[in-house]
């Protein structure tokens, strides 16, 4: 186990090496996008300094964005978008420094553009390689940590089944440290000892040359939990707590801080966060007011064709929930009879309503939903989520679907992941919440330019429209 010591040993110097191989792969990456661009590598002193310069803005953005933590355990997804975030606004400042300084005549902006491309590929391609890479050794052996877990039970047995799973992460699990009777019903993917005691914790962290000690307790047994640190305060030993939330129906669980105190969220959206909240309505903004002014002309026929097909409004406004069960008008062509819901409304009797030929028409293309852009720029519905429903179904579902009241963490939408995949109208309620809440999970900008495509790619035409 010599080389997988030596491995820990050096692992401090990680840093300085990625540090190092960005700095040559934004180097090496500018004088490719010169010579792809001018068929040379002779860089004058303007082409220099500016290539000094975003080398040492883009290595002060990926030090700001986390690009040099240990990565350990963390998904490949999220190093892509600190590098991502990093080159993206090494790019911007050298925009803003150009205009700044008048200088954006003496340089080409394809090469600059070209240049950060080049970089963004070259960093996360050696990323990726190198993490792929420290896998396949820890999985063998080599650059491990020694873990101990605190808790036997069902919460410890499962944190010890992942780490067992996921070799690749180099955590070797030596065994359990438990107060209570040995568990010989264990459901384990690997046979492991008890070590002992919390009363013999430290002698035992010691003895096996434990690197990391994880708390897998029980919220209720939070006086153990403190032994546990009593237990270490003299050792260096690396000490992790693994909240007992397993049982709970999690939505972007994460930590964070509030007046000081640690708080773990077990049900947040990242679309309520300032800058993310800001893009989201943004985006809803723009694009509803764009597609208002492109659309006018189709709005005016479709009016005029709800008009002359039956007697009454042109638009048909119904009561349903948004964000935070904020009510609202959500707006539509009409496409019944003023009569047809005299006798009250049901679940899943879209197709058995009365229905003009025109409304027939717009329904099955879903043209009767663009005057909801209307409600977008309002501020009522996004352009992006989980479809409206009505009060009335709102307060039954809510009793009778796990996790319903969830989907109104987020502002409704014209569109969204449960549509894109097949499930709108009259179809499987269950399905459209699960695609609602996975939308929730993985929101970004670029998932909602995703569905918008999709959403014209499979065009509006639809047997469930309604």
């Amino acid at each position: 186990m010599k080389s997988g010591l030596a491995l820990k040993e050096h692992s401090a110097s990680i840093g300085i090496s990625l540090r190092t191989i960005d700095i040559l792969c934004l180097l090496l990456s500018g004088l490719l996008s010169h010579w792809l661009r001018f068929s040379n590598l002779e860089l004058n002193s303007t082409y220099k300094n500016v290539l000094l310069l975003g080398v040492l803005i883009a290595t002060s953005l990926l030090t700001f964005f986390g690009a040099y933590r240990a990565w350990r355990g963390t998904s490949f997804s999220t190093e892509m978008k600190c590098v991502i975030m990093a080159t993206f606004g090494t790019f911007l400042l050298l925009v803003i420094s150009a205009f700044a300084t008048q200088s954006s005549a003496l340089y080409s902006r394809i090469w600059v553009v070209t240049w950060l491309i080049t970089s963004t590929l070259l960093i996360l391609s050696y990323r990726f390689i190198l993490r792929i890479s420290l896998g396949a050794l820890r999985s063998k052996g080599f650059n491990i940590r020694r873990v101990i877990i605190i808790g036997d039970g069902e919460l410890g047995q499962n944190v010890a089944n992942k780490l067992i799973s996921n070799p690749e992460l180099g955590l070797v699990v030596q065994g359990f440290i438990t107060d209570q009777p040995h568990d010989h019903n264990r459901s384990l993917k690997q046979d492991l000892p008890t070590l002992g005691n919390l009363q013999q914790l430290d002698k035992i962290v010691n003895e096996n040359n434990t690197d990391q000690v994880w708390i897998a307790l029980p919220m209720s047994e939070a006086k153990r939990m403190e032994r546990v640190q009593s237990a270490l305060a003299t050792s260096a030993v690396t000490i992790r707590m693994v909240p007992d939330i397993f049982g709970f129906q999690l939505l972007n669980q994460s930590m964070t801080e509030v007046a000081g105190l640690p708080v773990i969220n077990l049900s947040t959206s990242h679309m309520l966060e300032g800058k993310n909240r800001f893009l989201k309505s943004l985006e809803d903004r723009l694009l509803s007011a764009l597609i208002l002014i492109g659309i006018s002309p189709i709005l005016l026929l479709l009016a005029i064709g709800v008009k002359l097909s039956s007697p009454g409004p042109i638009f048909y406004r119904q009561e349903r929930v948004s964000w935070n069960g904020r009510v609202f008008n959500m707006l539509k062509f009409r496409s019944m009879p003023i009569d047809s819901e005299k006798d009250g409304v049901k679940w899943g009797g879209a197709n058995s309503k009365p229905i003009t030929k025109f409304g027939s028409f717009i329904r099955k293309t879903s043209l009767d939903e663009l005057p909801q852009f209307i409600n977008v720029l309002k501020g009522d519905m996004s352009i992006v989520g989980p479809r409206p429903e009505r009060t009335f179904f709102v307060e039954q579902f809510k009793h009778e679907i796990p996790g319903y009241m969830q989907k109104h963490m987020v502002k409704a939408g014209i569109t969204g992941w449960a549509q894109i995949n097949g499930w709108r109208g009259d179809t499987d309620l269950q399905k459209r919440i699960e695609c609602d809440l996975y939308y929730i999970e993985h929101w970004s900008i670029w998932l909602d330019m995703k569905i918008i495509f999709l959403t014209f790619w499979k065009g509006f035409v639809h047997k469930n429209a309604a």
